[in-house]
C-alpha cells in the first residue's frame, strides 16, 4: 500500500475509532455493558467494512482508472446496503444492545466518509502523471492553446 494509501486510512480510521470509543462509553452508561458491546462491535464492523472498501478503491484507481468514479459509487452503495443488512440482522439480538449498535453504526459510518473526504481533499496526489520522456531529451513540449 502506498503511502498516502495508508496516510488516508489512518486519517480516516483514527477519527471513526475515536467516535467508536465515545459511543461506547456513552452506550455503556446508557445501556450497560451489552450497550458498550454493542457500540464496539459496531465500530469493528464500521472500521473493517470502509477499510476493505477504501483498499478495493485504491487498487481500481491503479489498475483500471476509467472505472474509479463509477466503482466509488457502486462501492459506498454497496457498504450501506451491507451496514443496513447488519442492522436489519442483529435487530432482536441477545448479544448487546440493538440500539446501541445501530446508533454507533451510523455514526461510525458518517465520521468515517467525513474523515476520508476531508483527508482526500487535503492529500496532495498528481491528477496526471508528468512525461518524463520529453524533459530528459531535452525536448520542449509543444505549445497548446491560443497564441497571442
Amino acid at each position: 500500500m502506498p503511502s498516502h494509501d495508508a496516510r488516508m486510512l489512518a486519517q480516516a480510521a483514527v477519527p471513526t475509532a475515536a467516535v467508536g470509543v465515545i459511543a461506547a462509553v456513552v452506550s455503556g452508561v446508557v445501556a450497560g455493558g451489552k450497550g458498550a458491546v454493542g457500540a464496539v462491535v459496531a465500530t469493528v464492523i464500521v472500521i473493517l467494512f470502509m477499510g476493505i472498501g477504501l483498499y478495493v478503491l485504491q487498487r481500481t484507481a491503479a489498475s483500471l482508472p476509467h472505472l474509479f468514479q463509477a466503482m466509488g459509487l457502486m462501492l459506498y452503495a454497496a457498504q450501506l446496503l451491507l451496514l443496513f443488512v447488519f442492522v436489519a440482522a442483529f435487530k432482536h439480538t441477545a448479544l448487546f444492545n440493538p440500539k446501541a449498535f445501530a446508533f454507533t453504526l451510523v455514526a461510525g459510518t458518517l465520521t468515517w466518509i467525513a474523515a476520508q473526504t476531508r483527508a482526500h481533499m487535503n492529500a496532495k496526489i498528481l491528477y496526471v502523471e508528468p512525461d518524463s520522456t520529453a524533459s530528459s531529451k531535452g525536448d520542449k513540449p509543444e505549445k497548446s492553446g491560443h497564441s497571442s
